[in-house]
């Protein structure tokens, strides 16, 4: 028995050993994230990788593809309208100036770096929402949007109260947020939700907050909550199935992965209406220790940055393991009590 066992987590140091290499060999951008989240390496070693995201791989070719008008692809939301006409049968194109700061975060490429201070000034003196023209970092109609952009206001040091502001007032009674509320919508979206909610995350962190944020977040964290992050409140059914798919970049939709990621980030222990998300993310682990990339949303991309649908994906490996390492951490922390 005890051989066995010893057997068994050899083979699994092994397995990790191999897929934390699997990790490492692969663009800045991901190498600094599982330096700092999943190897534990010193302070330094993951500063001067990130150092790297601006200069080298991806980041330094989407700073590359920025406009003289300091906008990607001529638009906010979307590419300006003759490019947008020319590939808009592909798919939402995900080429303008929102999914491109959106990579650049994801990416976690420094803001202190002179060369994205002056592409994040660019995109403050030269965008203009499509909607009505209004300065990008003053946001627009959209709580999805919205909230979109506090999380990249903040994290690129623009001043994000207003929208902050705009989007507490536009809460609504379950909890959550949706963009087709002006339409008449009373009940709340995933997607506007969870958009909603990274925004009012990042802002809390780098601001501290309000107390009307802070509750105005806790009562987005209770709807998903109350659903188990994926089913009907009413019924216990799954919503929607692609939600139980997990896909990178994520754009503006809701997954599974995407909000047990959020609850990592925000710090606090597993509530355990997390449980099924975090059953069904176990399941979706590869023998060889990896997940899979399962659900692109299609639409023109700068560049891909994996293999596709149906292949191992570096990204949603990092983000899994280190959902699963926050969740695991706190288990046994209870357990120690």
């Amino acid at each position: 028995m005890w051989c066995s066992k010893s057997v068994a987590v050899h083979r699994k140091v092994r397995a990790d050993v191999i897929v934390l290499d699997w990790l490492l060999d692969s663009d800045p951008a991901i190498r600094w994230q599982v330096l700092r989240d999943i190897a534990d390496a010193p302070i330094d070693v993951v500063a001067a990788e990130r150092e790297r995201v601006a200069t080298e791989g991806w980041g330094s070719r989407l700073l590359a593809l920025q406009g003289e008008d300091g906008q990607w692809a001529g638009g906010a939301c979307f590419p300006e309208r003759r490019l947008y006409l020319s590939v808009k049968n592909e798919g939402q194109p995900w080429i303008s100036t929102l999914p491109t700061l959106q990579l650049l975060h994801d990416f976690g490429i420094d803001p202190r770096v002179d060369r994205v201070r002056r592409a994040v000034e660019a995109v403050r003196d030269g965008c203009r929402w499509e909607h009505a023209g209004e300065p990008f970092f003053s946001g627009e109609v959209e709580p999805c949007i919205n909230g979109r952009i506090v999380t990249l206001g903040t994290y690129f040091d623009q001043d994000m109260d207003g929208v902050v502001a705009r989007l507490l007032g536009e809460q609504l009674e379950d909890g959550g947020w949706n963009c087709e509320a002006e339409n008449g919508s009373v009940r709340s979206s995933f997607a506007s939700t969870i958009n909603v909610l990274e925004g009012l995350l990042a802002h809390e962190r780098a601001t501290g907050g309000s107390a009307e944020s802070v509750a105005a977040r806790r009562g987005a964290e209770e709807y998903l909550l109350e659903r188990r992050l994926f089913r009907r409140k009413s019924t216990g059914e799954v919503v929607d199935s692609a939600w139980l798919q997990f896909s990178f970049p994520t754009q503006w939709h809701y997954d599974v992965l995407r909000a047990l990621d959020y609850f990592r980030e925000a710090g606090d222990p597993p509530d355990p209406r997390v449980d099924d998300a975090i059953q069904l993310l176990r399941s979706k682990q590869q023998p060889d220790g990896t997940w899979l990339l399962e659900n692109i949303h299609p639409g023109r991309v700068h560049f891909t940055l994996e293999d596709g649908n149906g292949r191992p994906s570096r990204w949603n490996t990092l983000r899994a393991l280190r959902v699963l390492r926050w969740y695991e951490r706190e288990a046994k922390s209870d357990e120690s009590v």
